[in-house]
């Protein structure tokens, strides 16, 4: 009888841990983790002041006349809430009011598009490659700046006035001037001619949108032989259509805010016969004039969704006739 061996089986190899973390890879990740945390604490702290003023002097405010829109509020006595009282006395009872909104609706209406239309002239004029360009953008900028300031509103009322420069011009070629600022039926020309002289800001905004345009379209356009108020109409308009919504966009909601003009050239008065009474002016005297501060918190609130409106409006129709690349 043969010796019989017998054969134990291999032991098995103990499975080794899958994603084994090197050593102090854990004391790493804590001191990673704590790192973040500090900077996103200095973040904040750096931030505090911006979220301070957010909170303190742009949503307290805010929330404050919206309160007080539904009030009777003279800034003297305590407000008591009149529900919708001041909004129904808008549109049903005050004359003035529908009167300056008349009043700023066709200041918008026709000051906005001239503005427009001059400033894309004279940026397609500044974007033939004048030597000194900046200079000369420098100088046509200015406008936009000081147009604002009551420097120029006290100019310009004189400029306009019976005695004013206008009027000296017009008298050596024999014509005889009128009171352009006193006159019902001229002095909202003279501030919206005002409106359409503070045309830098827009113009820059052109002269950059045509600078982005390919020269090899034109030079295409040109071997087909199209002309150049072709190339106007088939090149730069179209890719220009987003510049243009962006400027009318900002131009509709600082003019429906213009003030300083009309408070200035008709002496905080709106007159001649309420010719000049803009929306904001009229707010101004509701508020500050007569003290009926919650019937004017209920004017801005009217003014917010109607800037607001328009503006949704013209988002809406963007689609329409703005052109992003092949698409509209």
């Amino acid at each position: 009888m043969s010796d019989s061996i017998a054969v134990t089986p291999e032991r098995a190899l103990a499975p080794r841990r899958a994603h084994a973390k090197p050593p102090g890879a854990g004391r790493r990740a804590k001191r990673v983790n704590a790192h973040k945390r500090r900077e996103a604490r200095t973040a904040y702290l750096f931030l505090a002041p911006w979220f301070l003023g957010l909170f303190v002097i742009t949503v307290g405010p805010i929330l404050a006349s919206l309160y007080l829109s539904f009030t009777d509020f003279n800034m003297l006595e305590t407000a008591k809430w009149i529900g919708l009282d001041n909004y129904a006395k808008m549109f049903t009872e005050d004359t003035r009011f529908l009167t300056s909104l008349k009043v700023t609706t066709i200041y918008v209406v026709v000051s906005v598009p001239l503005q427009l239309a001059f400033a894309l002239g004279l940026a397609l004029a500044l974007d033939r490659g004048l030597r000194g360009l900046s200079f000369y953008r420098s100088i046509y900028y200015l406008p936009s700046l000081l147009g604002g300031s009551v420097a120029i509103a006290i100019l310009w009322r004189k400029l306009f006035g019976s005695d004013g420069l206008v009027n000296a011009v017009l008298d050596v070629f024999g014509i005889q001037g009128a009171g352009w600022v006193s006159d019902p039926d001229t002095a909202l020309g003279t501030l919206i001619l005002l409106h359409v002289w503070t045309f830098g800001a827009p113009m820059v905004i052109f002269l950059a949108g045509l600078r982005q345009i390919p020269q090899s379209y034109y030079e295409a356009a040109q071997v087909d032989g199209a002309g150049k108020l072709r190339q106007f109409r088939s090149i730069t308009l179209p890719l220009l259509t987003p510049i243009i919504f962006f400027n009318l966009v900002l131009e509709v909601i600082k003019s429906f805010q213009s003030f300083t003009q009309s408070f200035i050239v008709s002496s905080g008065t709106g007159g001649p016969v309420d010719s000049t009474l803009f929306y904001t002016l009229y707010l101004y005297l509701k508020g500050f004039k007569s003290y009926d501060m919650g019937y004017a918190a209920a004017m801005a609130w009217v003014l917010l969704l109607i800037i607001a409106g328009l503006t949704g409006v013209n988002f809406l129709a963007s689609k329409y006739w703005v052109f992003y690349g092949d698409t509209k």
